[in-house]
């Protein structure tokens, strides 16, 4: 009787995931990455709908100098993960996983265009 109780819990503890439904969904899981994902989002320079956005605006040798982030709707998935991966002047790097950078990617060129 012992054994098959266990038996019966090791079956339901099995199969339980494979009921059960995501706690967020890949779009939620993308957005919420895109807002925040180490510290300072991706929305902070390059706007809410990855539209690209004006960071600051300055002096530099007596002419005003714009600093912007650009647009990133239509970049091709391999630009976006080289622009994650690498180093920039001014883009913070922020050590994404390969499923992070997939994730902003599907955000970026599907749900944001809306």
């Amino acid at each position: 009787m012992r054994f098959l109780l266990t038996c019966n819990v090791f079956l339901f503890l099995s199969f339980t995931p494979l009921l059960s439904e995501d706690f967020i969904s890949k779009m939620e899981y993308a957005k919420m990455l895109y807002s925040n994902p180490r510290g300072i989002g991706c929305n902070k320079c390059h706007g809410e709908k990855a539209e690209g956005a004006i960071i600051s605006k300055y002096i530099s040798r007596g002419k005003e100098v714009t600093l912007s982030a650009p647009a990133i709707t239509s970049v091709s998935k391999e630009r976006f993960f080289q622009a994650l991966t690498s180093q920039h002047k001014v883009m913070p790097t922020y050590f994404l996983t390969w499923q992070e950078i997939d994730s902003l990617y599907y955000y970026v060129s599907s749900e944001v265009k809306k």
